[in-house]
């Protein structure tokens, strides 16, 4: 066992291959803990290997994170496959699928028979809550949420839902896995949505309706929120960054939980998730941006882990 990490999570599953998992992935490696990585969709480990690569050397520009592994190493740390079933030796499973709770369900059902029952399990879901997934699993105790905030080897803080039945044993396996990555967690209880994304994605979506009914353009929306208001990063930004089509599905898991018509989704936001237009990751999005990794929109939406 590496120094720093918790007792029996030296080998993580990350479930989803997406930017998100990719991110993980990548960040489970750079601090020395096994990855296994799974996603039923060839092209998907293509693309999160890609995305690792980029993310080491970008990483490597710009962190003084002197925790972080030799980048020539860190592959050697993950293991890349389409099985779940190659999950049944983990100590702790992180999902990355995409933000659908059939699709996690089904997941965590499944991984309930795959994996050993000390096993924990978190979800890195942008919405859902965390007492629902948990409900698929004959361990509910052992089931919480983990919102990575994108890109996640950059961001040292960590969103940790508790959901209803989580124990306290469990909390604790996952913060000691948080501070292995180098990563503190602020604890919030289980809510649809939990606190930052039930307040972003309002946010989101509003600015996207000012652009929508012809008051600003979206640069002019995000200079206001960086000039007036002094926010590092404007709304539509934050959107491109996070995903539009990620931003998409917790709009629509918040208007189904909390059934408010002010999570409707914006019209604009919805034409340009349809038209494959998510933001960074597919070069444009409510700006055009350069970029080596443009993944085939189909494939992401198709996928059953990918996000």
């Amino acid at each position: 066992m590496i120094e720093g990490q918790p007792a029996g999570v030296e080998r993580v599953g990350v479930v989803g291959a997406g930017t998100m998992g990719a991110g993980v992935t990548q960040s489970l490696a750079e601090h020395g803990f096994h990855a296994v990585t799974c996603d039923p969709v060839p092209g998907a480990l293509d693309g999160a290997r890609k995305r690792v690569d980029d993310g080491v050397r970008l990483r490597a520009l710009l962190s003084k994170d002197k925790g972080t592994a030799p980048a020539a190493g860190i592959h050697a740390r993950i293991s890349w496959t389409t099985e779940l079933s190659d999950l049944s030796d983990v100590g702790f499973v992180i999902e990355c699928a995409p933000e659908d709770a059939a699709r996690k369900l089904e997941i965590f059902g499944r991984l309930d028979k795959i994996c050993p029952p000390r096993a924990v399990f978190a979800s890195s879901t942008s919405a859902i809550p965390i007492t629902r997934l948990a409900a698929a699993t004959s361990r509910a105790d052992r089931v919480l949420g983990l919102h990575f905030m994108n890109p996640v080897p950059m961001k040292d803080t960590v969103e940790v839902i508790k959901a209803v039945h989580t124990s306290a044993d469990t909390l604790e396996v996952a913060m000691n896995l948080l501070s292995g990555l180098g990563k503190r967690g602020i604890v919030v209880d289980d809510a649809a949505g939990f606190v930052s994304n039930r307040v972003l994605m309002l946010t989101v979506n509003e600015a996207a309706f000012v652009v929508y009914e012809g008051t600003a353009d979206a640069e002019a929306v995000d200079e206001v929120f960086r000039c007036c208001l002094g926010h590092p990063m404007g709304p539509l930004e934050t959107a491109d960054l996070i995903g539009l089509d990620v931003v998409l599905d917790s709009l629509k898991v918040l208007y189904d939980h909390y059934l408010d018509p002010k999570f409707r989704p914006c019209p604009l936001l919805t034409q340009l998730v349809h038209a494959g237009y998510y933001g960074r990751k597919t070069g444009k999005g409510f700006r055009a941006y350069p970029s080596a990794l443009k993944p085939t929109p189909l494939l992401d939406r198709r996928s059953r882990f990918t996000r």
